[in-house]
């Protein structure tokens, strides 16, 4: 899955990653959308962002 980089956030989103290449100062998100996995999680530990990607320092 390839996602893109809007120049919006997306609201009521905050993301705290700074590693990220989504991630706007302000803890903005800017990917056009968010996949969290896996389906059937029972916690929080067991959730994923998917639509990380590390930023290219």
């Amino acid at each position: 899955m390839r996602i893109t980089k809007d120049a919006k956030p997306i609201s009521r989103v905050k993301c705290v990653v700074d590693t990220c290449e989504y991630w706007e100062t302000g803890d903005h998100c800017l990917a056009s959308e968010i996949e969290i996995q896996p389906p059937n999680a029972a916690d929080t530990e067991e959730t994923d962002c998917a639509t990380f990607s590390p930023k290219n320092y």
